[in-house]
């Protein structure tokens, strides 16, 4: 995008400057550009999960044009409904995933595996846990934090052959605790991966 005497332009148009008609194509080169003072035009918004756009200021006194738009707050409870609606819909996707198992047993199959049962007392005590964590959550920076956690994951190096270790490496993450669960036993076991540690 670009900016020239207050107007943000957000496709290439033909411009009339001074009297004179410019086709599109002046948007191709930037020598041109400069010297008919239209400028890069960039903008800043705050994060749309967090924060509504407020009030918008523009800089010009650069090389490129920066338009800010200051942040208003959303509303913490409202924030905290939506987390508790992710909350429910982990559950329900991670349990609906092993329901089957239940129908199949209560049909005269196969019983229910030990480690799947301890599997779905484990997300019905997590989601409990998740719950009371979000209630106390009373204030924007709580639940920012609560979304990008920092941890620290250690993973086995790749060989390069088929074969990870013995040397590890280690790298900073964020997680978001409304996603961060126990892992179903169904699911394929990461051979590279050795750790990950709340910091």
């Amino acid at each position: 995008m670009w900016y020239f005497n207050g107007e943000i332009i957000k496709t290439p148009k033909t411009m009339v400057i001074a009297g004179i008609t410019h086709p599109k194509a002046i948007f191709r080169d930037s020598d041109m550009l400069t010297s008919l003072g239209i400028k890069p035009y960039s903008e800043v918004t705050p994060d749309s999960r967090y924060y509504w756009n407020g009030a918008y200021t523009v800089d010009t006194s650069g090389d490129e044009v920066v338009g800010t738009y200051a942040g208003t707050a959303r509303d913490v409870d409202t924030l905290k409904a939506s987390m508790l609606d992710t909350i429910n819909s982990q559950v329900a996707s991670k349990q609906g995933a092993i329901d089957w198992y239940w129908a199949r047993a209560d049909k005269g199959g196969t019983a229910v595996p030990s480690a799947i049962s301890t599997y779905a007392t484990t997300i019905y005590s997590e989601q409990a846990t998740k719950e009371s964590e979000v209630a106390a959550l009373d204030t924007l920076d709580k639940i920012k934090e609560y979304e990008a956690r920092a941890y620290t994951e250690v993973r086995k190096v790749d060989n390069g052959d088929g074969t990870y270790g013995p040397t590890t490496e280690s790298s900073a993450r964020e997680i978001n605790m409304l996603l961060h669960w126990t892992e179903n036993p169904n699911n394929e076991v990461d051979p590279a991966f050795v750790s990950l540690t709340a910091d």
